[in-house]
């Protein structure tokens, strides 16, 4: 499994690791609980199984009950695979409008601005930069902008 990779990605690394073992001839049939778990692009679903199925490797999606091996089950896979692609372009095409929708309100998007004090930059001046963002409980990037920004000389990293 590919934790955090989106299945639009043609190269993820569990699955090239599949793809690899597929060569390699290490299973018969290849199952997958979705279609859409597998890939998102149809253009890549459909090729990925031809792949897999030139190897003589069975496909089966077990949610939706494709059995690849068939002419209706491609039918199926491809209509489903189609639809999987449709999906995923309308969520994209959501998150663009809803980042729209901020922007326009003149909303801020990403985590609040952390300030950090005159006297908190003071107290924390002889740690490295490192020991005293975890001291402040800030990301080190915050806490060299504002040396920075207040001391334009520091240069400590």
């Amino acid at each position: 499994m590919d934790q955090g990779i989106s299945g639009a990605k043609d190269r993820r690394p569990a699955l090239d690791t599949l793809l690899a073992d597929a060569r390699r001839r290490h299973f018969d049939v290849l199952v997958v609980w979705r279609l859409d778990r597998l890939g998102r692009n149809l253009r890549h679903l459909v090729t990925l199984l031809e792949d897999v199925q030139a190897l003589g490797i069975a496909f089966v999606s077990l949610a939706e009950g494709i059995d690849a091996t068939t002419p209706a089950g491609k039918l199926q896979m491809h209509i489903l695979a189609a639809i999987a692609e449709f999906e995923r372009a309308r969520i994209a095409e959501r998150v663009r409008a809803g980042l729209a929708r901020v922007r326009a309100k003149g909303q801020r998007l990403g985590p609040r601005p952390r300030w950090i004090s005159d006297q908190d930059l003071l107290m924390v001046a002889n740690l490295s930069t490192r020991k005293a963002a975890v001291a402040l409980g800030v990301p080190p990037s915050v806490l060299h902008r504002a040396r920075v920004s207040r001391n334009p000389v520091a240069t400590e990293t």
